[in-house]
């Protein structure tokens, strides 16, 4: 994974993000940041206080996902 100042940061309930879906870019905010093994967004998330990863609701469709950091840009950054 190549080095990019927008990804794999550190995210807060709020922040505007956005991702890629079925090849389109979609736009979100972030719900929460979990850093557990949980339920979330109709699935099971692997994640821990070394892996977080962030519950987000789209836009567009208003349905959640999870994804990991490294996934989401922050789109208050250029």
């Amino acid at each position: 994974m190549g080095k990019d100042s927008d990804r794999g940061e550190e995210l807060s309930k709020g922040d505007e993000v956005a991702w890629s879906s079925h090849g389109s870019e979609t736009t979100g905010k972030v719900e929460k940041k979990i850093t557990r093994r949980t339920e979330a967004a109709g699935r099971t998330v692997d994640a821990s206080e070394e892996e977080p990863q962030y519950e987000v609701r789209s836009d567009k469709s208003g349905r959640s996902a999870v994804h990991k950091p490294s996934a989401l840009k922050n789109k208050k950054k250029k």
